[in-house]
């Protein structure tokens, strides 16, 4: 599934995402985690029939790779966000909202009944946007989270009903 959308003067492609973007994906998820996935662990991932995702890239410039992604895993009608990430350089463009919209959009086809993921509580953006996307916290996980220099925090579970 391609889905072009654009973001000012720069047009953005979603598509599925497959193992040859597990380099793409651990590069973009060094940016923002203290323990990062290596290539070969979205590999095992993507590998894995419950588990899809979507990967958003420029168009007309493919030397850049991929500019954000999602990565999500479906059983027994629920479904849950791995994790998903966008370059720092293209934050605030509107990717994250189309990724996560990528994957609503695949749940619905599934018939998937509710979406869960958990964020850090002090990631004001991202729980905006959850929030804006129709998540609703449920829980919470004491220390979750660890950040270099800056101690642990608590992760909030979140979940959208989708039927």
């Amino acid at each position: 599934m391609k889905l072009p959308f654009f973001s000012g003067a720069r047009e953005f492609i979603i598509e599925m995402l497959e193992e040859a973007d597990a380099p793409d994906l651990a590069r973009i998820h060094k940016e923002d985690f203290l323990r990062p996935w290596t290539r070969g662990e979205f590999e095992t991932l993507i590998g894995q029939d419950p588990v899809f995702g979507f990967v958003a890239r420029e168009v007309g410039r493919p030397e850049a790779g991929a500019a954000g992604f999602v990565l999500a895993r479906l059983a027994a009608g629920e479904a849950e966000i791995l994790t998903i990430a966008v370059l720092r350089s293209h934050r605030r463009l509107g990717l994250g909202r189309d990724l996560m919209e990528a994957v609503l959009r695949e749940l619905h086809a599934q018939r998937a009944e509710a979406l869960f993921l958990e964020v850090d509580e002090t990631n004001a953006p991202a729980i905006a946007l959850y929030r804006r996307l129709g998540f609703r916290e449920v829980g919470k996980r004491p220390a979750y989270y660890e950040a270099e220099g800056a101690g642990k925090s608590t992760a909030l579970v979140m979940r959208r009903d989708l039927r």
